[in-house]
């Protein structure tokens, strides 16, 4: 291992900055640069995030390298701080702390308090004349030791801790230990560290610090941290370590230790927000063990600090131009800053923030959009309880992260887990203080309740990340584990009991309660419309019904780039004439059914053309098998034996039969679905070719959408439909289908006697339509990309099947690196994309291209609609506000790679 530039392993604080952030870690990066900036910062290094992957290539040899290296640092620490590692007397201590190039909080291993041992405690017992902070410093250095590297449980310890409580009294807490408790809790830790590990617990401090630095590099590859990447797409950097100088909140009451964020994380207001605990360490806070004060009650504790404080909230956001979320410490009266970093905050607080950082001209609207990501964007989109709903409130804690949620008490992160594998998807996860080996059970579950904690925990830090509700430090609920329940007062709630949870207001629920869904408003329409200044991409919506077109057009559709007919058919009221039409035995009959449902379809065009005035509404033809209209074929076949034997009963007691014609009607029907069902429906009787069997079904929807355009325009509203024919896999089928429906649309046109601008094109969903995309153009006006078949078709995959059977597989495996009904698969479906467009437009150099079903709601698959020159994406209302920001993203990402 060479010291040189290129291959520098170790950085102490005074060499990096926070441009070095891949190398150092963003803590480690963010240490040197506020030691650059001048903050009171305990001195330290860090090695670098490259050394922690050669570590997992070459582990005895990258230590052995390292070693040296390391033990010169702690040298210039000892020269610093005039103290010596080791020392018995006046000994150096140091944290060794993880640091992710992004941020992955309580994802991986610290270790506090390390070179204390049975000599040097009494040493800085005797120096501070402080011998209940040096005895806590040291039981706390065995636990997280024991937990941390040599993989004790922490639980083990916790009892341990809890016993000693519980004879202090009931309500006890740490800090009323004292010496003699804390010294007894110390021989019981090693007693218990011998028991697991078959040695005593290392003296030597060189050890302590070497192992700890191990077990750091390992916190890589932890379940929770492999968990938390997986959820949000970071790559393998590898972490940084940091080894620092300790500083001391638990050394009595002139002391403490808090976070602190510039604004408020929930809900982005510009005031400070944060919480602290006087006489404890940073794992208390974060932990939620105590439930801590909030920020503004340290004005009155530590008025000069919290001015301090303040200042320095303000200097770190204006030097970051974003909000920060600071980790802090005073020691004996003075402040010290051990972290910063750009703050976790909710949906809806991270676009306040951004709007409002834009108005005070500390960023531009390019970097306000690309500080929200979008895939947090639909989490804004939350739910909240009806105002009008009778609610029966349980208990109330803090509101931790925003949104209403309903869901099954569940108590256990695995049993979520699990349930959430089976289909679950209503789960409220109820914990005393989550850990981060929950992080499984967080992500499976729709919300989060616990006992403990405040909103700095890391239940409140995880949820709001994920943007999950929360409500956490609800004490007045008493969580019993080993029964799985929880009590309030005389009510008992179970497991798998549903109840409610508000992380809005803190209030929890008991049962199901009705919620309303969100509304766009205030700095959110600001966002999305700088966004829509910035972006290229038409956003259009998928949306069948009246309903949906009025939704899509309130979040800012700029048109429908699918309307499914089949949905409408499937109305029960019009099903039984959809049946009658397909079970009929001539053309006449089945002309008379389609007589009837033409004005059910042409009311419902009018009103969706009506709502999207001016907008381009493309409509898709009848797509799927006729056999799904029909009812299922066991269900038909016991029906049947139903009515035989009640009819062999009438005939052996009354000698009548009178369900003859019932019976008689049922084996039709059983007959029909036989005669309908095929090997491969996917790949069947539907789309165009059901278009080409049966004409009249096209042809009565192509009547009703042009009937309602042309009443639209005759009464001065502008329509713009577009007629898309799926399933086109060959120039002849579009030639052959579109000539008849052409003219349809013209006679009807000229019948009302108004100029209607129309197109008629097709959904590339068939790999042949792609490689023969300059033929199909010669007929289409317009491409749109149906990539969930045409993803199932290239990959020749079953989706449900593949799903449920063999891509989690591929994906844990990775023989997949992400699911392609997910994010387009850019390598293949892309590539014949690509080609499609490239093709396509050859031919008709204005031809419109878009695509259709959820991958246009999708970032990544937005940015490369994006990257190949899509016109629009169409995806669920509910997506729209995710695709404007994620186009916006496209442009700005697409310009600063120039």
């Amino acid at each position: 291992m060479t010291t040189t530039e290129k291959n520098k392993f170790i950085y102490n604080f005074k060499e990096g900055n926070r441009t070095l952030k891949n190398v150092l870690g963003g803590k480690g990066a963010n240490l040197a640069e506020m030691t650059n900036l001048g903050l009171n910062i305990p001195q330290g290094f860090t090695i670098t995030t490259e050394t922690c992957l050669n570590y997992f290539i070459k582990p005895e040899k990258t230590m052995e390298e390292l070693k040296p290296i390391v033990l010169q640092h702690i040298e210039e620490l000892e020269n610093i701080t005039d103290k010596k590692f080791g020392d018995n007397k006046n000994p150096l201590l140091v944290s060794v702390r993880s640091g992710a190039p992004m941020s992955m909080p309580g994802m991986m291993d610290t270790v506090l308090n390390l070179g204390l041992n049975d000599q040097s405690v009494v040493g800085v017992a005797t120096q501070t004349e402080n011998p209940r902070f040096a005895y806590d410093s040291y039981r706390r250095f065995i636990q997280m030791f024991g937990d941390v590297v040599m993989g004790i449980s922490d639980e083990k310890f916790e009892r341990i801790l809890n016993k000693h409580k519980r004879l202090k009294g009931r309500s006890a807490q740490d800090t009323d230990l004292e010496v003699s408790d804390l010294q007894k809790i110390i021989t019981e830790y090693k007693a218990l560290y011998e028991k697991e590990i078959g040695n005593q617990f290392p003296q030597d401090p060189i050890k302590q610090l070497f192992l700890s630095i191990e077990a750091v590099f390992k916190s890589w590859n932890n379940r929770r941290a492999i968990t938390y990447r997986k959820i949000n797409d970071i790559p393998d950097f590898g972490t940084a370590v940091n080894i620092q100088t300790m500083v001391f909140g638990n050394k009595g009451w002139n002391s403490a230790t808090g976070v602190a964020f510039s604004r408020d994380p929930s809900t982005g207001e510009k005031k400070p927000f944060g919480e602290y605990l006087t006489n404890a360490q940073g794992e208390d806070v974060v932990a939620g063990i105590r439930t801590p004060k909030k920020l503004k009650e340290m004005k009155k504790e530590f008025p000069e600090i919290y001015d301090q404080l303040l200042n320095t909230l303000e200097e770190l956001e204006k030097h970051y131009r974003d909000m920060q979320d600071i980790e802090f410490t005073i020691e004996d009266g003075q402040l010290f800053i051990l972290q910063t970093r750009n703050g976790k905050r909710t949906p809806s607080a991270g676009v306040k923030i951004a709007v409002d950082m834009v108005k005070e001209g500390l960023v531009n609207k390019e970097e306000a959009i690309m500080s929200i990501d979008p895939k947090k964007i639909s989490k804004l989109m939350f739910k909240s309880i009806d105002e009008n709903s009778i609610i029966r409130v349980l208990a109330r804690g803090i509101n931790a992260s925003p949104g209403a949620v309903s869901g099954i008490a569940i108590f256990d992160a695995d049993t979520a887990e699990e349930l959430a594998n089976q289909g679950q998807k209503e789960i409220i996860l109820i914990r005393p203080q989550t850990k981060p080996d929950d992080i499984h059970g967080l992500y499976a579950s729709s919300g989060v309740l616990t006992q403990f904690g405040g909103k700095t925990s890391h239940a409140a830090v995880v949820a709001r990340g994920m943007g999950k509700p929360a409500v956490v430090g609800a004490q007045d609920i008493e969580i019993d584990e080993e029964n799985k329940e929880f009590r309030v007062g005389d009510t008992i709630v179970q497991e798998g009991e549903m109840i409610t949870i508000d992380g809005t207001t803190g209030k929890i629920i008991e049962g199901k309660v009705p919620l309303v869904e969100p509304e766009i408003k205030g700095e959110f329409l600001e966002l999305l419309r700088m966004a829509d200044d910035i972006k290229r991409l038409g956003v259009r919506a998928n949306a069948d019904t009246p309903e949906d077109a009025q939704k899509a057009l309130e979040f800012g559709a700029d048109g429908i780039g699918l309307c499914r007919t089949e949905h409408m058919f499937m109305n029960p009221e019009r099903l039984p004439v959809v049946q009658a039409m397909i079970m009929s035995r001539t053309k006449e009959e089945r002309q008379e059914a389609l007589d009837k449902l033409l004005p059910m379809q042409r009311g419902d065009f009018y009103e969706i053309f009506k709502i999207m005035e001016g907008k381009p509404v493309t409509i898709r033809l009848l797509d799927p098998p006729l056999h799904e209209f029909l009812p299922e074929l066991a269900l038909v076949m016991l029906e049947s034996q139903e009515l035989k034997m009640v009819n062999a009963l009438s005939r052996s007691l009354l000698n009548i039969t009178p369900l003859d014609k019932e019976i008689t009607k049922k084996n039709k029907v059983i007959s029909l679905i036989r005669s309908l069902s095929e090997e491969n429906p996917m790949m069947g009787l539907r789309g165009c070719r059901l278009g080409i069997v049966w004409p009249e079904i096209n042809e009565m929807q192509v009547k009703a959408i042009f009937q309602a355009a042309c009443d639209l325009k005759k009464e001065g509203i502008e329509v713009i439909p577009e007629v898309m024919i799926p399933l086109i896999g060959m120039f002849s089928e579009l030639q052959y289908v579109k000539s008849d429906l052409m003219k349809i649309a013209k006679e009807t046109i000229l019948r009302y006697g108004v100029d209607l601008d129309f197109k008629f094109g097709t959904m590339i969903e068939i790999p042949r339509a792609a490689l023969t995309a300059d033929e199909i153009a010669m007929e289409a006006e317009f491409f749109s990309f149906g990539t969930n078949d045409l993803t199932q078709m290239t990959y020749g995959f079953s989706r449900d099947d593949a799903e449920s059977k063999f891509l989690p597989i591929y994906l844990n495996k990775e023989i997949l690196k992400e699911n392609p009904f997910d994010t387009i698969d850019q390598d293949g479906v892309g590539k014949l994309m690509r080609m499609a467009i490239k093709l396509g437009k050859g031919t008709r150099p204005e031809l419109k291209c878009g695509i259709c079903g959820e991958h246009g709601g999708e970032p990544n698959s937005i940015e490369f609609s994006h990257q190949i020159g899509l016109d629009y994406v169409s995806c669920s209302p509910f997506r729209i506000p995710v695709a404007r920001i994620a186009a916006a993203h496209a442009v700005i990402k697409e310009k600063n790679n120039k």
